[in-house]
């Protein structure tokens, strides 16, 4: 399979725009991982730590392959605090703190082995060449590592980070709008597992929300937009997450979750709703990308934009009396 073509291919300085892809699973672990990619991929691995690897210089750059848990792997914190003074003893005690963290760290991520997910983080790579990067997910299936469907256990998924065509507010708006029109279209397409519906991870935006970004007079600037974000979605917990977009555009925003550890400022959407479908033949980053696309091409089309934005509203604000006569008459059309 191919990925389509997006409606502007290109950023804003005329260069391929790139997709940054995230995927979980079970059952290979992180140096199993990081070997199959070098075998497709090329580069060279190094260990960060037990449970967290990379594979540098690949044809994209860095991947990063980790236990999907921050208590397998030390705490940045506690390895950059130095010792309280200079002297001999305190550089010991030091040593001695930082050492048993780190094989404390170690000796969890030995034990959750198998019970959290391997992730891999991936470079971005040219929209273009997502077919390429998934001999990767072929790679995985043929060495037995399980997908969202694998287990009632396993919400795992996958994201995509579509670098954003421009950073203009009429074209983050446009695609938000998009977004949020399309996202029934998607969970239908994607069929979302039942346990990653359970889970937080993936929630749709409220409709309140909604209504309020679809509305014809809505035009904000872009800390209106993200003022008015944050009222309804205080979280990362979204499908489609705004917060690495919106540090990337104002890092110093004055909220804690703009300094959040695992927000990383970027120029991309966090699409994180698909699953990791890893037990379907043919499923990969292509397949998701060109479901994406869809919301791509809405965007691009103010017009179409525009009408089904209406008809949103239009619907979700109808009162109750209304949408049973509206019902009434669609049953009685039927007789």
């Amino acid at each position: 399979m191919m990925p389509i073509p997006p409606p502007e291919p290109r950023n804003a300085a005329g260069e391929t725009r790139r997709v940054g892809v995230e995927i979980e699973f079970a059952g290979l672990p992180p140096r199993d991982t990081a070997e199959l990619v070098r075998q497709l991929f090329g580069g060279e691995i190094v260990t960060v730590s037990a449970h967290r690897l990379k594979v540098q210089q690949t044809r994209w750059g860095d991947f990063i392959i980790e236990l999907d848990t921050q208590y397998a792997h030390p705490d940045d914190e506690v390895l950059s605090t130095g010792p309280k003074d200079d002297t001999e003893w305190e550089r010991q005690r030091h040593q001695m703190r930082v050492d048993f963290h780190t094989r404390t760290r170690e000796l969890i991520g030995d034990v959750v082995t198998g019970l959290v997910p391997t992730e891999i983080i991936c470079p971005p790579v040219p929209w273009d060449e997502l077919d390429a990067l998934d001999a990767l997910f072929e790679a995985l299936r043929g060495h037995g590592a399980k997908g969202t469907d694998a287990s009632l256990l396993y919400g795992f998924g996958l994201h995509l980070n579509p670098e954003v065509p421009r950073l203009e507010v009429a074209t983050l708006l446009a695609h938000l709008r998009a977004y949020l029109l399309t996202a029934e279209w998607l969970r239908e397409q994607i069929d979302i597992d039942i346990t990653r519906e359970v889970l937080p991870h993936a929630n749709p935006f409220p409709k309140p929300y909604a209504l309020k970004v679809l509305a014809p007079d809505y035009a904000p600037d872009v800390d209106t937009l993200i003022g008015d974000y944050l009222e309804y979605n205080p979280t990362r917990n979204r499908e489609l997450d705004m917060f690495p977009l919106f540090a990337c555009l104002r890092q110093d925003y004055p909220h804690p979750l703009f300094t959040h550890r695992l927000v990383k400022p970027r120029p991309t959407f966090h699409y994180r709703l698909p699953n990791a479908q890893l037990s379907e033949p043919g499923w990969g980053s292509v397949v998701e990308w060109n479901r994406w696309v869809e919301v791509e091409w809405l965007a691009a089309d103010p017009q179409r934009l525009a009408e089904r934005a209406t008809a949103f509203v239009v619907k979700h604000t109808r009162s109750p009396m209304a949408r049973w006569l509206r019902k009434l008459r669609g049953w009685m059309g039927e007789t």
